[in-house]
């Protein structure tokens, strides 16, 4: 497959995705990109690990960003705390090198990640077993 032709795939994937699909995927773009972070930290290369830090970092701000307090309450609450700290995971690891902030942020998007997949998932079973559905 040629990369435009990939591009448009990707493109298209995206566009069509739920919301649930759209948060998984970002937390796994997260997730990628935190890794080849940590890759790059531990073998001193400087340029790709700020590059990958910072595509993580982006997610992570753009996850913040549509948080959605009304609804959310708490749960929102505590997740911003959460992408803050996060983000100053990242900047940290940035500043110093070091990649033991990455993998402590990596830790925490598995954790989410994991959270997130289960609540996706009983959201598909109770939306599959609503009495709407059995009626079609």
């Amino acid at each position: 497959m040629n990369k435009n032709a990939y591009q448009k795939y990707k493109t298209t994937s995206v566009q069509s995705a739920s919301r649930e699909k759209i948060l998984l995927m970002l937390y796994e773009g997260a997730i990628k990109f935190t890794k080849l972070a940590i890759k790059a930290a531990e073998e001193k290369k400087i340029a790709d690990r700020g590059m990958n830090i910072g595509r993580a970092f982006d997610i992570i701000m753009e996850l913040n960003n549509t948080l959605d307090h009304k609804v959310g309450g708490d749960v929102a609450n505590q997740l911003e705390q959460l992408y803050m700290f996060m983000m100053e995971q990242y900047t940290k690891a940035n500043i110093t090198g070091s990649p033991e902030p990455l993998k402590e942020n990596l830790k925490l998007l598995n954790t989410l990640y994991d959270g997130w997949v289960q609540a996706v998932e009983k959201l598909k079973q109770e939306t599959n077993n609503s009495p709407d559905k059995k009626a079609g």
